[in-house]
């Protein structure tokens, strides 16, 4: 049963209120009378009321004064004014309190009975609503692994607007703020071991969405398949380049699949999503239209950059070609020269250390490959137009505004 406290100062208007109706017809109990406002409140926090019924001329604490508490304690209670008709500015004023009707005195039963009605029929609808909200509460966390996975084709397709993906990142429990970056893992099983039935390819796209999820730890994100089945990664927390070499490297070595990892940081708000993953899917032609000679020099430059005694030799020995059919190739096709690869690699690394880690300048130079931090210190300014320590204050500046 709905509780009712009525408070009012004249025991007759409250025995008035009382008697008038039936209140067990409206599924209302009256739980608690106050004679002032201060008492009123007491009793009304103490049994949760979900009606209140208030004079407003009350001693020591009055009615108006009593919505306020009551309104900021218990916003769902459903208030009535008890009134004069001198008090009817006052009336007003409780109006404006989100109060439900008023009723004036001497109270009239008639018109008591159509106010309780009323306020009955909110109560009903309101636990409509309640229950409504709690069973798809229960109906989104039951399915909230494939509630994202549609959330996060519809949101890489550019299929909604900002106000859709906010309303949908509330919904299914998802940080408001801008994803990082996203990922697009393209994967090809090897010749030797085809997949023979779509049963196989199911479990395989399942156990390559779960690996993905599990060598990414605990940071937010959704991971999915698009409509070419790739696994889409929508990020919160940046990956690291190494962290994709992880991914390829994990499922060539458990799940006996080769893969391609491309990335792109998410730029332009949430609607930067969309554009982010065309982009990964261009990295993703480009790449295609590169020689094997060319795609096995950048993943041997992206696994062992660290080394600075790393050559346009030492890689043309390791892919069995010579070092000046491999630099003309790399030029042809990449537009840039080997020593701007290798330079670009350690600068990208660089830069991923600098805002990721609290790492000395010294360390890091010796982590992308560099004898020296004098050395290291001019290339990344020639590269970047600042040195390393503007370039870490910079960007640790612009993230705490």
């Amino acid at each position: 049963m709905w509780k009712v406290l009525i408070a009012d100062d004249e025991a007759i208007i409250r025995e008035g209120i009382r008697e008038s109706i039936d209140w067990n017809e409206f599924n209302m109990e009256v739980v608690a009378e106050a004679e002032d406002g201060e008492e009123a409140l007491e009793l009304a926090l103490r049994h949760r009321v979900n009606v209140l019924f208030v004079d407003l001329s009350m001693p020591i604490m009055d009615g108006l004064t009593l919505m306020r508490h009551v309104r900021e304690k218990l916003p769902n209670c459903h208030m009535i004014v008890i009134t004069g008709y001198d008090e009817f500015s006052y009336a007003q004023e409780a109006i404006r309190l989100q109060v439900d009707d008023y009723l004036l005195k001497p109270t009239d039963p008639q018109r008591l009975r159509e106010v309780v009605a009323k306020v009955k029929e909110k109560l009903e609808q309101e636990q409509k609503e309640k229950q409504y909200r709690e069973l798809l509460t229960n109906q989104v966390q039951k399915h909230i692994h494939v509630l994202r996975q549609q959330f996060g084709m519809e949101w890489v397709a550019g299929r909604l607007t900002e106000e859709d993906i906010m309303g949908q990142l509330s919904l299914l429990g998802l940080s408001r703020s801008c994803p990082a970056q996203v990922v697009v893992i393209q994967w090809f099983s090897f010749k030797n071991q085809p997949i023979v039935s779509d049963r196989d390819r199911q479990l395989l796209l399942f156990a390559i969405e779960k690996a993905v999820s599990e060598l990414l730890g605990d940071g937010e994100k959704i991971v999915f398949r698009d409509s070419n089945e790739f696994i889409v990664v929508i990020s919160w927390k940046p990956i690291s380049e190494e962290q994709c070499r992880q991914m390829e490297t994990a499922l060539k070595q458990h799940l006996h699949i080769r893969a391609s990892v491309y990335i792109e940081t998410v730029e332009g708000g949430m609607v930067g999503v969309a554009t982010a993953y065309e982009k990964c899917k261009e990295q993703m032609v480009e790449e295609s239209r590169l020689s094997p000679i060319v795609r096995r020099a950048r993943q041997y430059i992206q696994k062992h950059f660290s080394q600075s005694d790393l050559t346009l030799e030492s890689v043309a020995q390791f892919l069995n070609v010579s070092p000046v059919y491999l630099s003309r190739i790399i030029k042809q096709e990449l537009g840039i020269s080997f020593i701007h690869l290798l330079a670009k690699t350690r600068m990208e690394k660089a830069a991923e250390l600098l805002l990721s880690t609290e790492l000395p300048i010294h360390e890091i130079a010796e982590r992308v490959g560099y004898d020296t931090q004098h050395y290291f210190s001019t290339a990344f300014k020639k590269a970047m137009g600042v040195s390393p320590n503007q370039y870490r204050r910079m960007h640790i500046t612009n993230d705490s505004s």
